[in-house]
């Protein structure tokens, strides 16, 4: 870890506070995402703001990234996140195929108030156990789509 990590957290720190203490879009939460020493997108928690359950600072970098450099994979992209990165936020990232995530606070440090932990350990049960209970129904009217889209030259793969 480097000065120059630690100054692109200290960013993602101002953001966090900027988001939920100044003007309150959303929890405290700020990220960037940075790219060969240059933040390619840097936002916040807006939850709240956009009535957008999935607005989380990291969420709304990796898709602020995404469009500043017209890709849907951001290889070789560090993400700088002001806290543990939640499990949909870093499934995101996974996707996004970032290189590399810092983060600052951890579930610990916020867990009186926020699920993250809870909702890594949900997920890591078996479906029946889970809060949602995930159950699967119309498998092979899904299974037919699949089986035309792998069929198509010109598909869309990411």
């Amino acid at each position: 870890m480097s000065d120059q990590d630690r100054a692109f957290m200290r960013q993602a720190i101002l953001k966090m506070r900027e988001a939920g203490v100044i003007q309150k879009t959303g929890g405290p939460f700020g990220a960037l995402v940075v790219l060969n020493g240059e933040v390619i997108a840097c936002a916040g928690n807006s939850v709240i703001k956009d009535h957008d359950p999935t607005a989380h600072a990291e969420m709304n970098a990796i898709r602020e990234a995404c469009r500043k450099l017209g890709t849907a994979h951001l290889s070789g992209a560090i993400l700088y996140s002001s806290c543990e990165c939640c499990p949909m936020c870093y499934a995101a990232a996974y996707w996004a195929r970032i290189s590399k995530i810092y983060y600052a606070a951890s579930w610990d440090d916020y867990n009186d108030i926020f699920d993250d932990s809870k909702i890594n350990q949900d997920l890591l049960k078996p479906y029946p156990e889970r809060l949602l209970a995930p159950q699967q129904i119309l498998r092979e009217e899904a299974q037919a789509v699949w089986k035309e889209f792998k069929a198509l030259s010109n598909g869309a793969r990411y």
